[in-house]
């Protein structure tokens, strides 16, 4: 997204201070820290904190906010707990050798965390921050500039209908904000250690709105009854997405740490449910590959993750692109009887089958051709 001039980053409104009863109320200091009575500048800013609600928000914002912040150690937004996991699991466990993959984790892959201050005061940090209106605090921060600032390749574009030749998800269409789906109580985390987004118990679900599908009088009703718990809504509702395959971490000659992926495209793939639950008993749903190769972290250390396979590389995923009608729910042919949009054997590179036995669909279990 486009970068906000140095001013326009720092610049305070007036009415921050005039207008907002609470925030604007509350010293500079009081969060920040520095001295307000040294008269030089930069004496002044010494000791200066530029966001204060990260790692810990509960000096911050804990006084009015303690039902929130008190959940701050679970909010999957800080802690990143999905990527600590995924990469301890295919780590090697080998002590020196685990340490260095770690570094490179942190060195790579921790910069894009939030906290209170960079989703309600300013751009994220990964987007070279800026506050969003002066320092006035947003209670629900603006899509484009927080949610898709961070989200904006894969989930942005397929929301928001960039990819070429796909629409728009049908719920953006009807003007839907992110918040609409996404409340503050889940975005907040809810004082549980979750592995994924998908393991967070205030998630939303499909049938918070679309509640009267089975219904005998709403429109496919027989199809939601016939399908419901062996497909996911993204089997018959999403469109091709993102993937993207083989990151690899380094740092440049003056430190700097980069990464770079060698290819994405945009495709649809229906696999076996790899977190198969009471919550998501669907035995098929899309799954989409991630950017992830056995020799992603050979910079810090060779041999990395020899434990490559112990989790897929293709992952259980919901795609922000939903359409009421799609290529593979047109016609029941598009399914039943075709592999085209199913991940078999072919779709997976050899050096990955093993990682991905647990979702790969095996030919005997592909939807039969619906007799004439």
């Amino acid at each position: 997204m486009e970068q906000l001039a140095p001013h326009e980053k720092l610049f305070v409104d007036t009415a921050f201070t005039e207008d907002d009863e609470n925030h604007g109320q509350i010293g500079c200091v009081e969060c920040h820290g520095g001295n307000s009575d040294d008269p030089n500048w930069k004496t002044a800013h010494k000791g200066v904190v530029k966001d204060p609600t990260f790692p810990d928000p509960s000096k911050a914002c804990g006084d009015c906010h303690e039902n929130i912040t008190e959940n701050n150690q679970h909010n999957l937004h800080v802690n990143l707990a999905a990527i600590k996991k995924t990469v301890g699991m295919r780590s090697n466990p080998a002590k020196g050798v685990c340490e260095r993959v770690d570094e490179g984790r942190q060195n790579h892959c921790s910069s894009c965390h939030s906290s209170c201050g960079q989703c309600h005061v300013s751009r994220p940090e990964s987007v070279q921050g800026g506050l969003l209106e002066g320092h006035v605090f947003k209670k629900n921060p603006p899509m484009q500039e927080v949610c898709t600032a961070c989200h904006g390749s894969r989930i942005g574009k397929e929301y928001l209908g960039k990819n070429k030749g796909i629409p728009a998800d049908v719920h953006k269409r009807k003007y839907f904000k992110c918040s609409k789906c996404h409340t503050g109580d889940e975005m907040h985390g809810d004082n549980n250690d979750c592995a994924n987004r998908y393991e967070v118990g205030n998630g939303p679900k499909c049938l918070d709105c679309h509640e009267d599908i089975y219904d005998e009088k709403a429109p496919n009703a027989k199809q939601h009854r016939l399908h419901k718990d062996l497909l996911s809504c993204q089997v018959c509702h999403s469109m091709p997405y993102k993937n993207c395959y083989s990151c690899h971490v380094a740092k440049d000659p003056q430190g700097n740490a980069f990464f770079e992926t060698k290819e994405s495209n945009m495709n649809f793939m229906i696999g076996l449910n790899p977190l198969r639950s009471q919550k998501r008993p669907e035995k098929f749903v899309t799954v989409r590959h991630v950017p992830v190769d056995k020799n992603t972290f050979d910079f810090y250390t060779k041999n990395g993750l020899s434990n490559f396979d112990q989790i897929p590389t293709w992952k259980l995923t919901t795609p922000h692109n939903i359409n009421r009608q799609t290529p593979q729910n047109k016609k029941c042919e598009n399914c039943h009887g075709n592999a085209d949009f199913f991940l078999i054997e072919k779709d997976v590179r050899p050096e990955e089958l093993n990682a991905n036995k647990n979702v790969i669909v095996p030919l005997s279990l592909l939807p039969k051709k619906i007799a004439d």
